[in-house]
């Protein structure tokens, strides 16, 4: 199974030996604090398919970043293709191997395919009814499907798309779309049907861990009807997979606007109250937090300069979005942030914060009170 290695991971950080505080060990693996990724908000818009993130990942993978993510469905599965092309010259070159790389997608969108189809729902029913990967029914609002038929055929898909045999993650996308409409008992059945067939991937060789990736669903407040308990999931996962289960991580947004995982007590574990950091601690998950910059919405002013000073003691970082990224960077209980950028001169100045160390505890949680 071609997958990352906690010898190669070593191996790459050691590259980056001047770096600082920037690589976190987890599951023997070693991941950079930063991971790129490839996602694109408004996506009917044509200017998403014009450019491409092929330098962009390539310059990442050179400058220290060896966690990748994207999904299937970002930009009709252009990302997950362009990402491929920049593996495979990086190869090629001999800068990277495929095993000092961890590399992730999701599955659950409808992905459809670029160019866009003339009929979307033609093309839903010639790939996803008539071979019976689906019914119907389980199809949320033309765009979303969690049937475990159909996440193995979009994992196999996604594989494909990035020329890779095996995902080192692979989650589960935003299944908080169907909860309402299923109610949360049938929605945890839906659940342990598709992480038995997760663990039956993890058995073929198609992934080596699975997860979840929600935007809100572990953080909203107790009565809304879209909270998903993290404990409630992990108790499925070992029911299916035993105690060396591979569920195993989590992704959920956290930047500088969005803090709820690290200050609000939404989960519970063991009966007892408490933040999503805390319960996946105690539960033994890793958490991936995506949205690092808001997608650009934190940016409408400038940050207070004593935010500045709290989180970059000797002024070295020159812009709010280093200090942003800084922030999410030295999140206690946080494995890896994920941003995006499609052009390498900024991906280089996002790292310039590998100059400086994370911001201490103490100044870190006095940021909250700024």
């Amino acid at each position: 199974m071609n997958v990352a290695t906690p010898e190669a991971t070593y191996h790459y950080a050691k590259q980056f030996s001047n770096y600082k505080d920037f690589y976190i060990k987890h599951n023997d693996l070693i991941f950079s604090k930063l991971g790129i990724g490839t996602f694109n908000k408004e996506p009917y818009k044509e200017e998403n398919y014009v450019f491409h993130y092929i330098e962009g990942v390539k310059t990442a993978i050179k400058n220290g970043i060896n966690f990748i993510d994207t999904a299937s469905n970002y930009r009709y599965g252009q990302s997950e293709k362009e990402i491929g092309e920049a593996l495979k010259e990086l190869y090629a070159e001999g800068t990277v191997k495929r095993e000092e790389l961890i590399i992730c997608s999701k599955g659950g969108f409808i992905q459809l395919d670029f160019p866009f189809p003339e009929n979307p729902y033609t093309w839903i029913e010639e790939h996803i009814l008539k071979p019976k990967l689906a019914l119907k029914e389980d199809i949320e609002l033309d765009q979303h499907c969690m049937t475990p038929d159909y996440l193995e055929w979009s994992c196999q898909n996604s594989l494909k798309n990035m020329g890779v045999d095996c995902f080192d993650i692979y989650y589960l996308h935003n299944p908080e779309m169907q909860l309402i409409k299923l109610g949360y008992d049938t929605f945890l059945k839906k659940i342990e049907s598709i992480f038995k067939r997760f663990e039956k991937m993890a058995d073929k060789g198609m992934l080596k861990y699975y997860g979840v990736a929600v935007w809100n669903a572990f953080i909203n407040p107790k009565n809304n009807k879209e909270l998903i308990n993290l404990e409630d999931l992990v108790n499925i996962a070992k029911k299916v997979g035993g105690k060396n289960h591979r569920f195993k991580y989590i992704q959920t947004p956290f930047n500088m606007g969005k803090t709820s995982i690290y200050t609000l007590p939404t989960q519970t574990v063991n009966s007892e109250e408490c933040t999503l950091l805390q319960a996946a601690h105690r539960l033994g998950m890793g958490v991936i937090s995506s949205s690092s910059l808001l997608q650009m919405n934190l940016f409408k002013k400038s940050f207070k300069p004593e935010t500045g000073y709290l989180l970059d003691p000797s002024m070295t970082l020159s812009n709010d979005i280093q200090l942003a990224l800084q922030f999410v960077r030295s999140t206690p209980g946080i494995i890896s942030s994920l941003f995006a950028s499609k052009v390498p001169v900024h991906i280089k100045a996002n790292l310039e914060i590998t100059k400086i160390k994370s911001t201490p505890r103490a100044n870190y949680d006095l940021i909250y009170r700024v």
